[in-house]
């Protein structure tokens, strides 16, 4: 059988087809495929260490997907094989698959997370971690490519090592109660408070069964608590409209204090406000910018590329310094460990997407301690009356803002689309209406000179499809549309783009 591996590969982590369900989608990452990932990751693992894949133990764990059982299967027995110790956890999240390597219980030197994040029913993935944190574009390749000379030598393997049931999320979730309970002064902070969580049938239903009402908090009117690999309900995505638009009915309808969302695996999260106010995306940020700003004055957030002007204002105001970068919640993270190996602190790296990663808390873009840092805040702002809502009502959010995703027809798409930006970069400068923003980390952000458009559009080459992602917003009611049409009449000149 000739197995194919590198095609799995998602940036710094492994997707794929894992079972049937709609027509156009073949298989691709079955449980063969994931044997021989599996023993890939010992081996590495054990060049990495020092150590005899005998010495070395593994956490396995999956989000709620169909096919999670089947693979996490696969997985153990190919570390059983290799002679290591593999715990498993069952269901569980991403993050708390990191701190598997961190918690004295266990301490184990790797671990593997069995997610495909938001994706549909029918797909599936894997993630890594070591105890320095989560593999790197090059390791994913590395393992992939490993994975593929001992598929092709049939390589075998024949000790027996030990396997190890692990409640890992109920160990999680107790860290986080800490935590919570610690910063607060308070055994039940959430006394009083009714907070419910939306967790889309992925694996985010411990939160309010195993921390919120361990806190005193009233969790009546949560929704979609039970894990369902089928996801009957909505996407798990804090970016999805409709998945949104479910929280923010059911925080309304059961007058919460707050609505928590998060995606199937729980690296990332956004809120509801009491009211019925959606705080996700730049709202997100601004929040979480307030609340570390409080802890570290001056200090630098690095966002993605695609968060507005008045983001930038708002975390200038509160003293602090916004540094965008790439899209990619790895890129995002690594270029926040970059400034503080620089010695500019940077407390906070977060994506308009959701993941926010932490400094005090091992870089790891998690969810769910995105939220407990959150309640911590609302704990605290309870005997105020004051809403969440109140530490952002200086944002100034964009009067317009569009998003567009423009089909590459070309074979070699990232060259085609290398050139189209290359080539509206030259366009616009010596444009008399618009200016290169300055440190263009990705693609090309614009601003405007002309005041009837007062606003600014980001075109980039997405990670890896075959899509020119646009960006507009904008503070004048017809800045955005003057903008698409500048850029609709540019892109026309390019026959192989689906132009919008």
């Amino acid at each position: 059988m000739n197995l194919q591996f590198l095609n799995l590969q998602n940036g710094s982590d492994i997707r794929g087809v894992a079972m049937d369900g709609i027509p156009s989608e073949k298989i691709n990452l079955t449980s063969e495929h994931v044997k021989w990932i599996a023993y890939a990751f010992g081996l590495f693992l054990s060049e990495k260490t020092g150590l005899k894949t005998e010495d070395i133990s593994i956490s396995v764990g999956t989000d709620s997907r169909i096919t999670g059982p089947e693979l996490q299967e696969s997985i153990v027995n190919s570390l059983s094989d290799l002679g290591s110790t593999t715990y498993i956890c069952g269901i569980a999240s991403t993050p708390s698959m990191f701190m598997s390597t961190k918690f004295r219980k266990h301490n184990c030197d790797g671990a593997i997370m069995i997610t495909a994040s938001h994706l549909p029913f029918n797909r599936n993935g894997m993630k890594f971690f070591t105890r320095s944190g989560g593999l790197d574009k090059k390791d994913i390749t590395e393992i992939l490519t490993k994975a593929t000379e001992l598929s092709q030598a049939n390589y075998t393997a024949n000790n027996k090592g030990t396997i190890i049931p692990y409640k890992l999320i109920d160990v999680y979730a107790d860290y986080l109660v800490h935590k919570i309970r610690k910063e607060t002064s308070d055994l039940t902070p959430l006394e009083g408070l009714k907070i419910i969580v939306d967790a889309g049938n992925g694996a985010g239903g411990f939160f309010a069964t195993k921390i919120l009402k361990q806190l005193g908090a009233i969790t009546t009117g949560s929704q979609f608590l039970e894990p369902d690999g089928h996801f009957p309900n909505h996407i798990p995505n804090p970016e999805d409209p409709a998945a949104m638009a479910s929280i923010q009915e059911a925080t309304i309808k059961n007058d919460a204090d707050l609505g928590i969302i998060f995606d199937t695996d729980v690296d990332r999260a956004a809120v509801v406000d009491r009211g019925g106010k959606i705080i996700n995306r730049n709202l997100l940020i601004a929040l979480m910018s307030a609340i570390v700003l409080e802890d570290y004055p001056g200090t630098t957030i690095v966002t993605d590329s695609v968060t507005s002007d008045g983001l930038t204002a708002f975390i200038d105001e509160l003293g602090g310094v916004h540094h965008r970068f790439k899209r990619g919640y790895k890129n995002v993270i690594n270029e926040s460990r970059r400034l503080n190996n620089e010695g500019i602190e940077s407390a906070l790296a977060i994506e308009t997407s959701g993941h926010g990663a932490f400094k005090e808390n091992f870089f790891l873009d998690d969810g769910a301690f995105t939220i407990t840092k959150i309640i911590i805040k609302l704990a605290k702002m309870k005997a105020t009356g004051k809403t969440l809502s109140s530490l952002i009502e200086t944002l100034v959010e964009p009067v317009e803002a569009s998003e567009h995703r423009v089909k590459i027809k070309d074979k070699d798409f990232q060259t085609y689309g290398k050139n189209v930006i290359t080539a509206l970069t030259e366009f616009m400068n010596d444009n008399t209406r618009y200016e290169i923003a300055p440190n263009n980390f990705e693609g090309i952000r614009v601003m405007s000179k002309d005041p009837k458009i007062d606003g600014w559009f980001l075109v980039r080459l997405s990670l890896h499809d075959p899509i020119l992602p646009i960006n507009i917003e904008s503070n004048s009611v017809t800045g955005v549309k003057i903008m698409e049409d500048d850029l609709r009449t540019f892109l026309s000149n390019y026959e192989q783009l689906d132009v919008f």
